[in-house]
Formats: C-alpha cells, structure tokens, sequence
C-alpha cells in the first residue's frame, strides 16, 4: 500500500499570498475607480453651480412686468475697467430698448477717470432720452460722484444724493513724475532719440520743457471749457454758479442740492418707489466675464502695466 503524499504547505502559502495579492489590487483598482467617479461628480456638481450662479434663470419672466432698470458705475471710469463706455453704453441700449422699463436708475460710486469714456456715456445717454423721451432716467450718487462720474451724472433727467455723498469736482488734472534728479544722482543719463522736436512730449526723464508744459495746460484748459458747458447744458438753471464751482472743489450732498449740482435725496430702492413709480428693480449692468476676472485674478500684466503707466503718465488726462 503506497504511502499518502503529504501536503505541500509551501504550495499552499504562495496560493493563498498571490491570491491575497490579487484581491489587494482588484479591491485598490476599486477604490480608484470610486474616487475617479467620485471628483468627476463633485467636478461637475460645481460647473453645475457656477453656471447657475452667473445665469438669471427669472429674467424672461421677470421683463414682463413693469420695472425699474438699474446701471451701476462703480470705479474709476477708464477703457480697460469694468466702468468703461463700452460695456455701460451695452448696459443703456438694453434698458431704453426694453417695453416694459418705467425708468432708469444710474447709481454711480465714481471718483472719475477718462474725460473720453466719460464723455461718451454722457453723449449716449442724451441720445436715448431724446429717442425715447417716455423713458426717465435719474442719477442715483452713493458715497462718491466726482469729476468724470459727474460728468455722465449731469446728463440725467434729475440727480439725487445721500446728504453725505461726495459730489463735484469739475476739473481737469494731468499728472506725472520726473526722475531727472534721480538720474543724476545714481549717474545715469538719457539717451532719447526724437524724430521731432516734441515726440517725447514732458519725458519723465527730461529735464522739464516750458514750451510743452504750455501746451498740456492749454489742452487741459480746453477739456476744462468742455466738461464746464456739459455741466450747464445738462443742470440749465437749476445750477447756481459760484466762483469756486468749477475750481476742482468737492462738496458735500447737501451743499450739492443748495448748489444746484444735485436735486434731491434718494436711493435707488426710494427712487423707483417714489420717483418712478415702479418698486421692481432690475439689473442691467453688463458684468465682466469670466475670463476677465480671471486675468484680474492672475494679474496678467501688471508689470508691463507699471511700466507704460511711468512712460505714459504725462500724456494721460484724467477727470479726478
């Protein structure tokens, strides 16, 4: 009788390791594949959300009924900041197209900036009161409308302010920095090559030049004579001119209503009730996108940025 082969327990531990192996990496590709599943889901539960966010799913619904546009102004009025004519005169054509707008609200919390862009709103704005003169449109002044933020306020139908808003200065300024001192004192010298006497008109690392300081002050005492017959042609003779009033002073909103620079107190909320006569407001602001808050974000820029502003200071007026 032959004698019973004993079991291999080598055979049987390397069957039972692999077979644990096996199981470890099946139950590892597992867990994988939940964890895949399950960023792709939170990564799509939050596309889902900032769409959402950046959609007015009421806005169809809530355009049929009679309502108060409101605009926003916020910031310095320049080409390449979300206050800029572009966006504001997309935001103005929407509200005065629109049937059922009873009013528009202008809210502005500007310091100033371009007399161009400035100068734009305010020319569109008188355009579509003239095209559609059943349509009011009221300025509405938060903590500040100065200088070029009242030079689009002045082309409204009425304007009305908190009795501490700052409000006014109606001036010019054109600003820069020189570095001839500077130069001097670390030794280097500037080497500008012109193909015109004037081409480097009031170089900050020039010595200054009288002859072109002359013509900046009378190009800015003509942008001056501009915005002063825009602040009469749109106040009329409501404005009670004083000697100061078109110094560059700012005043508060009371001192404003006694100068005949503003009409009334009022915020939006009591203007459309009150003024208007339609309590339902809605936002007509064009908003920046997506990508343009991104490069804010990142700053993409900046340092060419800091730099063409030293090069082009001198040759930048601004209404502030």
């Amino acid at each position: 009788m032959d004698n019973p082969q004993p079991p291999n327990n080598s055979s049987d531990w390397e069957r039972r390791t692999l077979e644990k192996l096996v199981f470890s990496a099946l139950q590892e590709q597992k867990a994988g594949r939940r964890w895949g599943i399950f960023f792709k889901m939170l990564g799509f539960v939050y596309l889902t959300l900032v769409l959402a966010a950046l959609v007015d799913w009421g806005t169809e619904t809530s355009h049929q009924e009679r309502h108060t546009a409101l605009i926003d102004i916020a910031g310095t009025i320049e080409s390449k900041g979300a206050a800029n004519a572009e966006k504001m005169l997309e935001s103005l054509q929407s509200a005065f197209k629109e049937k059922n707008v009873a009013g528009v609200v202008l809210r502005i919390n500007s310091p100033g900036g371009s007399p161009v862009q400035a100068g734009i709103i305010n020319d569109e704005i008188r355009r579509l009161r003239a095209a559609h003169p059943q349509t009011p449109l009221y300025v509405v002044v938060e903590d500040i409308c100065a200088s070029g933020g009242y030079y689009v306020a002045a082309a409204a139908d009425r304007i009305y302010v908190n009795k501490a808003s700052i409000v006014g200065s109606i001036g010019v300024l054109m600003d820069g920095f020189g570095f001839t001192g500077t130069m001097e004192k670390l030794g280097v010298d500037r080497r500008l090559l012109t193909s015109g006497a004037n081409k480097g008109f009031l170089d900050p690392f020039s010595p200054p030049n009288p002859g072109q300081e002359a013509h900046a002050r009378a190009m800015i005492d003509e942008i001056h004579r501009q915005f002063i017959e825009v602040v009469k042609a749109g106040r009329g003779e409501r404005l009670k001119e004083t000697p100061d009033m078109f110094s560059g002073l700012m005043w508060t909103g009371e001192q404003s209503i006694k100068l005949g620079l503003a009409d009334d107190y009022g915020t939006v909320d009591s203007v459309a009730r009150d003024v208007i006569k339609a309590e339902k407001v809605l936002d007509y602001t064009v908003k920046e996108n997506i990508a343009e808050r991104f490069a804010k974000r990142l700053g993409a820029g900046a340092v060419n940025s800091f730099w063409n502003g030293i090069f082009e200071s001198a040759a930048a007026v601004r209404l502030r």
